[in-house]
Formats: C-alpha cells, structure tokens, sequence
C-alpha cells in the first residue's frame, strides 16, 4: 500500500471557559476547516509546563490538528510563514506565556 505525506500542524490551546479561549478555538477550527478541508479536536487533554517563573503548572489542554497535502522538506519556508500567522493570531487573542504549535511529517495510506 503507497504511502503519501504530509504535513500535520498542531495547535495545543488551553482549555479554559473564557470567551477569549473559547473564540479562538471555533476560529481556528473554521480557519483549519476551510483552509485545508477538515480539523481534528482532541478535548480535555492533562497536561503540565514549567513556566517561566520555574513552577510546574497543571492545565487542560484542547489539541487541534489538521493534515496538509505538502512535504515538510517542499514547503518548509511556506509552513514557517503559515505557523508564524497562526502564532501572531494565537499571542494576539489570548494572555498566555507561550502556546505550542507543532509541525510534523505524517503518512497516510492511500487505497
């Protein structure tokens, strides 16, 4: 069976009831949606980071992730430029120390 890849964006937001929080998902949701034909959300994820102050901090996590048709090695500048906007419209949405965005190669099988 042929493999393909791609390139997977991840977006790791926490998951908290503030509007803010809550806006920025359904934005980035529609944004992955329209934008590469379909989003994955994974909800209520546990997770912990140090922060910048050195304390380990607990948090709920909501990962987003979506597949795109490029290779990592074709498109890596377009990929840098595209987690570059995706970052600014994180930082400029939410009052938050850092969010990770995370890109990686993936394959899928095709039939």
């Amino acid at each position: 069976m042929p493999l393909s890849e791609k390139a997977r964006i991840e977006v790791y937001l926490p998951d908290l009831r503030k509007i803010a929080y809550r806006r920025l998902l359904l934005n980035l949701k529609r944004e992955f949606c329209h934008t590469f034909g379909g989003v994955t959300v994974i909800s209520g994820l546990d997770g912990s980071y140090l922060s910048n102050a050195g304390q380990p901090i607990r948090d709920r996590i909501n990962l987003l992730y979506t597949d795109i048709p490029v290779t990592l090695s074709g498109q890596f500048d377009l990929l840098c430029k595209y987690v570059d906007y995706v970052n600014e419209a994180v930082a400029t949405a939410l009052d938050e120390e850092a969010i990770l965005i995370a890109v990686s190669p993936v394959f899928h099988a095709t039939s």
